[in-house]
C-alpha cells in the first residue's frame, strides 16, 4: 500500500486567495452567497510567513467552510505587504493559472448578476454558459425524446477570484459536489481546482508518485481543440492549439464516475508549440487573488520525506501555520506552489 497504513491524503483542501485588508469583508460576503461561512482565523508575523510561504509580510488568514465538506474550502490570506497584483483578469490559457470549479443549481441567476455587473462597469473577464459533454454519449440522443446528459459551464474571472461554475443536466454524481440549497446562488463547495502547464509526463506523475493521488482520468492525446466550442471559448483557443487533461483525486475516490469523490486536481496540458505565456510568479503566496492550493494529510513527516527526496524545490521545514497546524510548503516540479497540512 502506498506509503504504509498510517498515511492518507484527502482532496484539495483549500484555495488560498491573497487580499488586502480592504478586500477582506467583500470577499467574505461574496463567498457567503455561494454557501461558505467564516471559520478559523489565524495570524503570522513577518518572520513566520517568510519561513512557510516565502513572503516577508504580516499575514492574517480566514478559513471559509462549506456545509460539512472536508475539502474545497477557501483561505482568505490578508497580506500587509502583498508582492504583486496576481493574475488579475488574465484568461485561462496561461502557465500559472489557478481556478476553482463549483456546481450550482441556478447558473442563469448567476449569469444575470454577471451581465448586470458588466453593465455597471465591474472589472470582469467572462465566458457565458457553454454546453459541454463531460461523458460523451455512445450515440447521439433523440432530441426531446431521450435523456441528454450535459452541463453548462461559465468562466467568471474578477480581480481576486477565478471561477468555473457549472450546472448538470440529465445526470447526477452523488459524491461530486454538495449544493447548499439555502445559499443565494445554490452552490456547492469547490469541487475541483486546476492548473495549466506544458506537457511533461514527469511533472504530471509527481502528483501520483510522490503525493499518492489517484489518477482517475488522462487524455490519450491533445483531445480538446478549436472545434470543441466550450474549450475554444473558455481557453480562447487558436486553431493550432490543443490540450489534454489529467485528473487526480484522493485515493479513496474512484475511476467510476458514480463513485468518484470531489476534491479533484485537474491538470490541463498544452503542447510546447502552443507558446503559452508563463505567470507562475503571479499565482504564488504573497500575490493577490488565487495563489495557493493545500492538501490535508495524515503522517506529514512521511510526506515531507518523500517531497524532500523528489524534484520539488524550496521545501520548507515542518512548522506550525497561522492556524497552529503542522504544515510545510514546496514548489512542485511544474512550478506551482503547494502547502500540506496535518
Amino acid at each position: 500500500m502506498f506509503m504504509g497504513q498510517e498515511t492518507s491524503i484527502g482532496g484539495v483542501y483549500e484555495i488560498g486567495i491573497g487580499a488586502k485588508d480592504e478586500d477582506k469583508d467583500k470577499l467574505i460576503a461574496y463567498f457567503e452567497r455561494f454557501g461558505y461561512r467564516v471559520g478559523k482565523e489565524g495570524v503570522f508575523d513577518e518572520a513566520s510567513a517568510e519561513q512557510l510561504y516565502g513572503v516577508r509580510s504580516k499575514l492574517r488568514s480566514i478559513r471559509l467552510y462549506h456545509q460539512d465538506s472536508d475539502h474545497g474550502l477557501i483561505r482568505i490570506m490578508v497580506w500587509d505587504k502583498p508582492i504583486n497584483d496576481g493574475l488579475g483578469l488574465t484568461g485561462m490559457k496561461v502557465i500559472g493559472n489557478r481556478w476553482g470549479a463549483m456546481m450550482t443549481a441556478d447558473i442563469y441567476n448567476i449569469q444575470n448578476h454577471v451581465e448586470e455587473a458588466i453593465a455597471q462597469g465591474y472589472p470582469i473577464y467572462y465566458v457565458s454558459p457553454q454546453r459541454a459533454e463531460i461523458y460523451k454519449p455512445e450515440k447521439r440522443p433523440v432530441p426531446f425524446l431521450e435523456n441528454y446528459p450535459a452541463i453548462r459551464e461559465m468562466c467568471l474571472i474578477q480581480p481576486l477570484t477565478r471561477q468555473i461554475i457549472f450546472q448538470r443536466f440529465g445526470y447526477t454524481l452523488p459524491n461530486y459536489g454538495k449544493i447548499n440549497y439555502e445559499s443565494f446562488f445554490k452552490s456547492s463547495q469547490i469541487t475541483h481546482v486546476g492548473i495549466v502547464m506544458e506537457y511533461n509526463p514527469e511533472h504530471i506523475e509527481f502528483y501520483g508518485d510522490v503525493l499518492g493521488l489517484l489518477k482517475v482520468r488522462e487524455s490519450k492525446s491533445y483531445e480538446s481543440g478549436y472545434e470543441d466550442a466550450s474549450a475554444r471559448a473558455i481557453f480562447e483557443l487558436e486553431k493550432h492549439q490543443r490540450y489534454g487533461t489529467t485528473d487526480f483525486d484522493n485515493p479513496s475516490s474512484s475511476k467510476d464516475p458514480m463513485r468518484a469523490v470531489s476534491g479533484r486536481l485537474k491538470i490541463i496540458w498544452f503542447s510546447t508549440e502552443s507558446n503559452l505565456e508563463e505567470k507562475l510568479d503571479r499565482s504564488k503566496p504573497g500575490s493577490l487573488g488565487y495563489s495557493l492550493y493545500t492538501y490535508r494529510v495524515k503522517n506529514i513527516e512521511e510526506y515531507h520525506r518523500r517531497v524532500r527526496n523528489s524534484k520539488a524545490q524550496n521545501v520548507t521545514a515542518i512548522r506550525k501555520n497561522e492556524f497552529d497546524e503542522k504544515s510545510f510548503s514546496f514548489i512542485a516540479p511544474d512550478g506551482y506552489f503547494w502547502t500540506l497540512i496535518e
